[in-house]
């Protein structure tokens, strides 16, 4: 494997307004968080989850939008209050909801502490360890509601992931990977697992299906599909699954001070991660459905190191 900078990744979703009980004071190089920020995209949400994200202790923290954030989606926030016949209440919908862009305004305020709100698309940064990373980020999930960045299920959508991507960062699951709901039904984004199986990425991360929560290391068949599934393209003799929401409880010992969930996959691990050969895929979502803490996740992996030394963005 080609030698690379050892990068510490400190990955959540799912905190829907609320802080982290107890405070997590873990170093990170990167710290991401997936997306549902908020619970009902009010203002003040948006305020609890900036703070937190200044509570960590990460040089570099990335954040998407999730479904419910709809009012980071300005076209749906417009529809609802349509939909509510709100239009002649807009003083209230003002004090609870913000203005029209304020929480957008909020977060990109916060990029003065190193909270970068990533759109749709491709970003590059030098990390202050001297590793270069490439990410796609998408907050966008299948679903016939009116939530934020939603689509349809049948017209789907496309995710342009390029092969230099070294992580995904995506507010829901690819179909068949850390999605099964509670129903055990499958979350159903296949159009990201095709993106994403071809790609192949060192790491994606996601949460939105909450009981999904959990990590696994997927090794890939020689090559893509024509239309990759998680039925053809996933080499499961070779994949395993790291954690689960089944082995998690275990972890609940009642000492939950700096409790996170780590693995490492870097040269000298057990299992050192193949870039091109193998994905990890981590759900991070915070939130269990019966509203307790689920533990946030620690990820070493190697990066590229960078000729550049000045940290940058492209999208």
């Amino acid at each position: 494997m080609a030698s690379g900078i050892k990068t510490r990744f400190f990955i959540i979703s799912d905190t829907h307004g609320e802080t982290l009980t107890p405070r997590i004071s873990v170093k990170a190089d990167v710290a991401i968080h997936c997306g549902d920020l908020t619970q009902e995209s009010k203002i003040s949400e948006f305020r609890t989850t900036i703070q937190l994200l200044k509570d960590l202790d990460a040089g570099l923290k990335l954040v998407i939008a999730g479904n419910h954030d709809f009012t980071l989606d300005t076209p749906v926030f417009k529809e609802k209050i349509v939909e509510s016949c709100l239009q002649s209440e807009m003083h209230t919908v003002i004090k609870e909801y913000g203005e029209f862009e304020e929480a957008r305004q909020l977060l990109d305020k916060a990029a003065e502490t190193g909270i970068i709100f990533l759109e749709e698309g491709s970003h590059h940064f030098t990390l202050a360890n001297g590793a270069s990373l490439t990410v796609y980020a998408s907050p966008w999930v299948p679903s016939a509601s009116n939530w934020g960045f939603s689509f349809h299920p049948e017209r789907g959508h496309n995710f342009f992931i390029d092969e230099g991507v070294d992580v995904v960062i995506t507010h829901g699951p690819p179909k068949g990977i850390l999605d099964y709901t509670e129903a055990r039904q499958r979350a159903d984004c296949s159009k990201l697992f095709e993106a994403v199986a071809r790609a192949r990425p060192r790491m994606h991360c996601f949460g939105h299906i909450h009981e999904g929560w959990g990590a696994k290391l997927v090794s890939w068949r020689e090559e893509p599909s024509e239309v990759p599934s998680h039925f053809t393209d996933i080499d499961n003799e070779r994949s395993v699954t790291l954690e689960r929401l089944a082995t998690l409880a275990a972890k609940k010992d009642g000492n939950r001070s700096n409790m996170v969930c780590s693995t490492s996959h870097c040269r000298g691990d057990e299992s050192p991660l193949e870039k091109g050969q193998q994905t990890l895929f981590v759900n991070a979502a915070i939130q269990s459905l019966e509203g307790e803490q689920q533990l946030p996740w620690l990820v070493d992996v190697e990066l590229p190191a960078s000729a550049s030394t000045t940290t940058s963005v492209e999208s």
